[in-house]
C-alpha cells in the first residue's frame, strides 16, 4: 500500500477552531480559568478527522512569527497589515494546542523565516517525490495551489470537522483552473485578508475570464497591446507591478530549506496515558470518559489501539417456537424497546431485547411478540426486577402495547442525571462513558436526522440492543454506589423513580382540546392581525414585510428617522427590547409589538397546538422532560404546555380550548403560593421573614414596609408592593443593584439602598447568601433540601462575569431546586392519595408550581380538600405552605 503523509495547517485550523465554538466561549472554561473552546474544537478535529487516517508521516506546521518576518514582508512591507489583534482568550490556548497535537502522536514544526504554508508546500513536494500519498488539511483555500495527482488539499467548510477535498480535477470542475492558476488568480485579485492589492476593480469573475483566455499573467501581459481599449486594460497596465508582486506573495514555497528531515516526522500514535492527565487538567470530561470506556472495553491497551468496537455478545432472535425461553431468564433482567426517534408517543418501535449476562439476551424486530403470554408474564411481574434506560419512555411504550411494565428498580438515565446534570445529553453511549463503559452511539447504527435509517439486517440492530441491555446490567452497581456516596439514594428511589410512573400516566392520559374553540380563537386572532397590519401600512405609508427585520429596520430608522438603539451584524436591531424603548415615540412601533404578539399566539398556540392533537382521542400528549434542567424543574415539549402566555387576555384565552375529557367533569387546579420565598425563609432561617409567613401576612407588603421605611399603620400602595415584589424575587435570583435598577426603572443608587435595607430587615438571608457562595467555591456544587446537586464549573473562573454568574446561580439554585423537589414530592403523594381514596380525578399537567386535574363535578369539593391537604404537608418546612385551588369548565375558567 502507498504510504501516507499528512500535513496540517496549524494556524488556520486553530483560528477556525476558536470561532467554531466562539458562541460557547464564556462557558467553556477550565477550573483553572483557561478558555477551552478552541481546544475542544481542535480536539474534535483530531479525533474525527486525523486519528482515523493513521498516517505514516504527519506534521502540524505553525507560523514561526508574523508574515512580515518572511520574504513576503521584505517584498511588501504592508503584508498582513490591518489584521485585528489576536483575542487574548485565543492566545492563551496556543501552548495547549501544541501539547494536544504532540499527545495525539503528531509532530509540531515551525521555522523562522517561513510561514506554515511554506513548510507544508515544501514537505508536500518532498513527500510526493518520495512516493507518499499526501493529504493537506487547512482552513485556507490558498493551499489548493499545491494539489497534484498525489497531493489532495482538504479545506474545512464549516468549523473544523467538515471538509471539502480539492484535487486537480475538482479544482478544474469548480473554477475552470489548474491548481497553479490559483496563484495567477490571486495575482489579479489580490488578497484583502493578507492586505496586498492586485489589479484595480478585478474581481474573481473577471480574473477567471482572463485566465481562461490567457492562462497566466505572463501571457496576459505579453498580449496586453492586443486587447481592446477599456477601463480594464487601463487598470491592467497601471497595476502591472502590483500584479507581479501579488503573484510572488501568493506563491507558496515548495523548495524551502527545512531543518527537519522528512523521515523524522513519523506518526507516533496517541499517548493515552499522558492524554488522560492532559484532559483532566482541561476538564475534558467527555473525552476522559471516552478513553476510559475504550480502555475498559479492550480497545485501548496502554497507548495502543485494538480493533474491536464492543465485546462480542450473542443475542438469540425470538420467534414463535422459542418464546418459552424468556421464562427461564431469572428474577433480574435488562429490558429495552428501541424507538425510531425521541417522541415515544408517536414514533415507531423498531425492536426490543430482554435478558441478562448470566442467561444471555433475546430480542426481535417484531415488538408485537411482547404481547404474547410468555413475555407478558415476565414484563408485568413486579417480582422480576428490571434494569432500563429512560423508564418513563418504556412505561409509555408498553402502555401503547396495552401492557403495564412492573418491577423497574434501575433506570440509568435518571441515575446519571442526578449524579451530574451538566452535559446530560440523554444518550446511553455518552452517559455510560462516565462509568468507563463503551456502547456504540445510535448515530453510528442509524445515522442522524434526515440520514436516520434502520439497517435492514436484523442481527445488527439486535446486537446493538443487546449491548445496551448488557451495559445496563453492569452499570447498576457503580451508579447506585455513586448515588449513595452523594447521599442521593432517597432522591432516586423516593422522588425521581416514582415520579416517572406519575408522569408516564399523565402523558399517556393527555389533555382534551376543543378544536372548534381553538379554531375560533385562531379566526379571531387572524382578523385582529389583519386589522393591525392595515394600521401599520397606513402609518408606514407603504406595504412591506413586517416579518423582515431588514425591511422593518430600514423603515423605522432610515425612512422614519427613529433613533438607532442597537445594531447587529446584519443591520439594525428590531428586537422586542429595542421596540419597547421606541414605542412612546411612534404609534407604529406599538402596533408592530402587538402584531408580533398576536402572530406568535396564532402560529405557536393555535396552529401549533392543532397540529399535535391526536386524531384518536382529540387530546394533546405533551412530554415532560425529567432529565433536562439543572435545577430539577420539569419542562414540557411536543408541545410546551408550561409556556402558554398569561400576561395578556389574548394569551390567556388559549386556555379556554383546554377542556375535560368527559361530560359533567371540570378542570381543577391547585398551586403553591410564593413557594420560593417560603423555601428561602426556611433555608436561611431568617426569623423576620419566617414570622411574616407564620402570621399569614402579605410578604410583599411587609417587604415594602421594610424597604420604604413605613410604619405598621401606613397603607402600602400597589406601586410600592410591586417594587417590593421585584426586590423579593430579585433577591432570590441573586440580582445586583444594576439589574434591579433596570427592572424597576430607578437609579442604581436607589436600587442599592433598597437591597441594603432589605438585608437589614432580613439579616439571615444576607448571611446565608455569603455562606452558600463560600460553600460553592469550596466544593464546586450546591444542594437542595433533597440533596439534588448542581455543579458550578465557572465558580473558579478568572473571568469576573462568569464567576459572578456562577455565584448568583449558587444562591438561587438551592431555592429553585428545592421548590422543584417539593412539587415533585407533592405530585407523587397526590397520585397515591387519589388512588387510595378511589377517586376518579386524574392529574393532567404540571405547570411550574401548579397541578392541573380533571374530575367529575360532584368530586371537586372532595378533590380540593384532599389535594390542598396533601400539597400543604408534602414537605415540612419551618414556615407553612399555602395552596390555592380553583375549578371551572375550562382551564381558563379554572384559573
Amino acid at each position: 500500500m502507498t504510504k501516507k503523509l499528512l500535513l496540517i495547517d496549524g494556524n488556520s485550523l486553530a483560528f477556525r477552531a476558536f470561532y467554531a465554538m466562539y458562541n460557547q466561549l464564556d462557558r467553556m472554561i477550565s477550573h483553572k480559568g483557561l478558555h477551552t473552546n478552541a481546544l475542544v474544537a481542535f480536539n474534535n478535529f483530531l479525533d474525527q478527522i486525523v486519528d482515523p487516517m493513521q498516517p505514516d508521516l504527519a506534521v502540524v506546521a505553525w507560523d514561526a512569527a508574523s508574515g512580515k518576518e518572511t520574504f513576503r514582508g521584505e517584498l511588501f512591507p504592508e503584508y498582513k497589515d490591518g489584521r485585528s489583534k489576536t483575542p487574548s482568550e485565543f492566545q492563551e490556548q496556543f501552548p495547549y494546542l501544541r501539547e494536544m497535537v504532540a499527545l495525539h502522536g503528531l509532530r509540531n514544526y515551525e521555522q523562522p523565516g517561513l510561514e506554515a504554508d511554506d513548510i507544508i508546500g515544501t514537505f508536500s513536494r518532498m513527500g510526493e517525490k518520495a512516493g507518499y500519498s499526501v493529504t493537506i488539511i487547512t482552513g485556507d483555500q490558498d493551499l489548493t495551489q499545491l494539489a497534484t495527482e498525489k497531493v489532495t488539499v482538504n479545506v474545512t467548510k464549516k468549523g473544523v470537522t467538515e471538509i471539502e477535498q480539492y484535487t486537480p480535477s475538482y479544482i478544474m470542475d469548480k473554477f475552470g483552473l489548474k491548481p497553479l492558476q490559483i496563484i495567477e488568480k490571486k495575482a489579479l485579485t489580490g488578497d484583502t485578508s493578507d492586505n496586498y492589492p492586485g489589479v484595480t476593480k478585478v474581481g474573481e469573475k473577471t480574473a477567471l475570464k482572463l485566465l481562461t483566455e490567457y492562462h497566466d499573467i505572463d501571457n496576459l501581459y505579453a498580449h496586453i497591446d492586443d486587447m481592446k481599449q477599456s477601463k480594464l486594460k487601463e487598470n491592467l497596465i497601471k497595476d502591472r507591478e502590483a500584479a507581479f508582486c501579488a503573484r510572488q506573495l501568493a506563491t507558496i514555497l515548495t523548495d524551502a530549506t527545512l531543518e527537519l528531515p522528512l523521515e523524522e516526522i513519523e506518526y507516533r500514535h496517541i499517548d493515552y496515558d499522558k492524554l488522560v492527565t492532559f484532559y483532566e487538567d482541561l476538564d475534558f470530561k467527555q473525552q476522559l470518559a471516552k478513553i476510559k470506556a475504550l480502555q475498559k472495553s479492550g480497545q485501548i491497551i496502554g497507548s495502543q489501539t485494538q480493533t474491536s468496537v464492543e465485546k462480542a455478545i450473542n443475542v438469540v432472535t425470538l420467534q414463535e417456537d422459542n418464546l418459552q425461553a424468556v421464562a427461564m431468564l431469572g428474577n433480574k433482567i435488562a429490558l429495552h424497546i428501541e424507538m425510531a426517534g425521541s417522541n415515544y408517543h408517536i414514533d415507531d418501535m423498531i425492536g426490543f431485547v430482554i435478558g441478562s449476562p448470566a442467561t444471555g439476551y433475546y430480542g426481535s424486530r417484531d415488538v408485537s411478540l411482547l404481547q404474547r403470554p410468555e413475555l407478558r408474564s415476565v414484563i408485568e411481574n413486579a417480582a422480576i426486577i428490571k434494569n432500563v434506560f429512560n423508564v418513563k419512555a418504556q412505561f409509555v411504550l408498553f402502555k401503547r402495547l396495552g401492557m403495564t411494565l412492573r418491577g423497574v428498580e434501575f433506570d440509568f438515565l435518571l441515575a446519571a442525571y442526578l449524579l451530574d446534570t451538566t452535559d446530560n445529553d440523554n444518550e446511553l453511549s455518552t452517559l455510560a462513558q462516565r462509568f468507563d463503559f463503551y456502547v456504540t452511539p445510535d448515530e453510528d447504527i442509524y445515522g442522524k436526522g434526515a440520514k436516520y435509517a434502520v439497517p435492514e439486517e436484523t442481527s445488527r440492530v439486535l446486537v446493538h440492543l443487546a449491548h445496551k441491555a448488557d451495559v445496563l446490567m453492569q452499570l447498576e452497581q457503580p451508579a447506585f454506589a455513586a448515588l449513595q456516596d452523594h447521599e442521593q439514594t432517597h432522591l432516586y428511589t423516593e422522588i425521581e423513580l416514582p415520579l416517572a410512573h406519575v408522569l408516564a400516566d399523565m402523558e399517556y392520559r393527555g389533555i382534551k382540546i376543543d378544536q372548534t374553540r381553538l379554531r375560533e380563537i385562531g379566526t379571531d386572532l387572524e382578523e385582529r392581525i389583519d386589522t393591525i397590519k392595515e394600521a401599520i401600512f397606513i402609518e408606514a405609508g407603504e406595504v412591506f414585510n413586517i416579518n423582515s427585520p431588514k425591511q422593518l429596520g430600514i423603515l423605522l430608522f432610515e425612512k422614519m428617522g427613529l433613533p438607532v438603539i442597537k445594531k447587529t451584524k446584519t443591520g439594525y436591531s428590531t428586537a422586542v427590547d429595542v421596540l419597547e424603548k421606541l414605542a412612546p415615540q411612534a404609534p407604529i412601533v406599538d402596533h408592530i409589538l402587538q402584531y408580533r404578539q398576536l402572530a406568535k399566539l396564532k402560529s405557536t398556540y393555535v396552529d401549533g397546538l392543532l397540529s399535535v392533537v391526536h386524531e384518536k382521542d382529540s387530546k394533546i400528549h405533551t412530554r415532560f422532560l425529567q432529565t433536562l434542567t439543572q435545577t430539577g424543574r420539569l419542562s414540557s415539549i411536543d408541545p410546551n404546555l408550561q409556556n402558554i402566555p398569561m400576561r395578556t387576555e389574548a394569551g390567556r384565552k388559549i386556555r379556554t380550548a383546554f377542556v375535560p375529557s368527559q361530560p359533567d367533569w371540570q378542570i381543577f387546579g391547585a398551586d403553591y403560593s410564593q413557594i420560593e420565598l417560603r423555601v428561602l425563609a426556611h433555608m436561611t432561617g431568617d426569623k423576620n421573614m419566617q414570622q411574616a409567613f407564620l402570621n399569614g401576612e402579605d410578604i410583599h407588603a411587609e417587604t415594602a414596609r421594610a424597604v420604604f421605611g413605613l410604619d405598621d399603620n401606613v397603607p402600602v400602595d400597589p406601586l410600592m408592593r410591586r417594587t417590593a415584589k421585584a426586590v423579593n424575587f430579585g433577591i432570590v435570583y441573586g440580582i445586583s443593584d444594576f439589574g434591579l435598577a433596570n427592572n424597576l426603572g430607578i437609579s442604581r443608587a436607589e436600587a442599592k439602598r433598597f437591597i441594603e435595607t432589605y438585608f437589614q430587615e432580613f439579616p439571615k438571608i444576607h448571611e446565608w447568601m455569603t455562606q452558600i457562595k463560600a460553600k460553592a467555591h469550596e466544593q464546586g456544587f450546591i444542594e437542595t433540601i433533597a440533596k439534588r446537586r448542581r455543579y458550578l464549573p465557572e465558580i473558579g473562573s478568572k473571568n469576573f462575569n462568569l464567576r459572578s454568574f456562577a455565584e448568583r446561580t449558587a444562591m438561587n439554585s438551592p431555592i429553585q431546586g428545592s421548590a422543584a423537589d417539593i412539587i415533585k414530592i407533592a405530585m407523587i403523594k397526590v397520585a397515591d392519595a387519589l388512588q387510595e381514596n378511589g377517586m376518579q380525578a386524574r392529574m393532567l399537567l404540571q405547570v411550574h408550581d401548579e397541578l392541573i386535574f380533571e374530575a367529575p363535578s360532584d368530586e371537586i369539593a372532595e378533590l380540593s380538600e384532599l389535594v390542598t391537604r396533601v400539597m400543604d404537608s408534602a414537605v415540612v418546612l419551618d414556615v407553612p405552605m399555602l395552596v390555592e385551588s380553583h375549578s371551572g369548565n375550562t382551564w381558563y375558567e379554572a384559573k
